[in-house]
């Protein structure tokens, strides 16, 4: 079974009534009066990181107050959404959200999970990438392709080891959803942030690196790693000479959303006015330029049809993971 983010997309969200540097209401005067934190609740390097860190810089000159990226990694993501979910709602504190990710915490309260915080705990705003999940390995591993790996799996269930984010991340349900469908199992170890991972993959203490295209990309073309298959439906742009696990004969097909969320609470002429500059930086021909240099797909999905697709798939998550 598996997760296509494009069946969960609802329909396109109504133009904001605020913009930056445009006609705003009286009372959206005030904002921003000074600059604006974004938590990202993934340690340094990675591609959540990576991506926010590329909004922020483009998102600067069109908010016109200065944008500060601040790493709260740990707890599967939580200690960073925890924070985000507890500041105060006045727009000077927002955070990159990532689905699958994020519905762990509070959803799963068999492994460590439910947390008094959920979705309703933020304001969504504005999905900025999607991000397709990769299996890669170190170029003299035994494994040839990705059917080398599940034959394995499917001999010897719970022995193929892979890196993974924290519980219920998107790589981890990737492989929870493979093993299911494969009747078989793996071994996942855990890390703050896919950094560590590939360095235990690329010193043979594990034997598949899981990321995502834009983690994965620039390794390949170096030679660095080896891509076994991409869960895209169709062959990454990023990635041409990588084949898709459905090219392989396997109907796999994951990946991690990551847009901007507030705090819940939001005012509203604050919310319209963040919705307002996040899609001009999204939409600009620079930023998609920039984005796509680094393997990232914009896809902006804004207001209530991004909180529609992350109740979608939450509901959808839940199902698969029965939580």
């Amino acid at each position: 079974m598996n997760i296509d983010r494009r069946a969960f997309i609802g329909g396109a969200a109504g133009a904001s009534a605020l913009t930056i540097g445009g006609l705003r209401s009286a009372s959206a005067q005030a904002f921003p009066a000074r600059g604006v934190l974004v938590v990202v609740p993934y340690s340094a390097g990675g591609g959540s990181d990576i991506s926010a860190r590329l909004l922020a810089r483009d998102f600067e000159p069109i908010l016109g107050k200065p944008v500060t990226v601040e790493n709260r990694a740990g707890g599967g993501g939580w200690i960073g959404w925890g924070s985000l979910a507890q500041s105060k709602p006045d727009g000077y504190t927002i955070g990159y959200i990532n689905v699958p990710n994020i519905y762990a915490g509070y959803l799963d309260k068999q492994s460590g999970g439910g947390r008094k915080e959920n979705l309703e705990s933020f304001t969504p705003l504005i999905n900025h990438v999607t991000d397709y999940n990769m299996w890669s390995v170190k170029p003299d591993s035994r494994f040839k392709s990705v059917k080398d790996v599940i034959e394995e799996a499917k001999k010897k269930p719970g022995t193929i080891t892979l890196n993974g984010g924290g519980y219920g991340t998107d790589d981890h349900v990737a492989v929870l959803g493979i093993g299911a469908t494969h009747n078989t199992s793996f071994q996942m170890v855990h890390f703050k942030g896919t950094p560590e991972g590939k360095t235990q993959v690329l010193g043979g203490n594990l034997d598949v690196y899981t990321c995502n295209v834009s983690e994965g990309a620039e390794d390949v073309k170096a030679g660095l790693i080896r891509p076994l298959g991409v869960m895209s439906p169709t062959r990454s742009k990023f990635i041409t000479s990588a084949p898709t696990f459905r090219e392989q004969g396997f109907n796999e097909v994951w990946s991690t959303s990551r847009g901007i969320a507030g705090p819940a609470g939001l005012p509203k002429d604050v919310e319209a006015a963040l919705i307002a500059a996040l899609e001009k930086t999204i939409a600009s021909p620079e930023h998609k330029k920039k984005a796509e240099a680094l393997s990232l797909d914009p896809d902006p999905i804004k207001g209530d049809a991004y909180r529609k697709f992350l109740k979608d798939n939450e509901t959808a998550t839940k199902t698969l993971m029965k939580w």
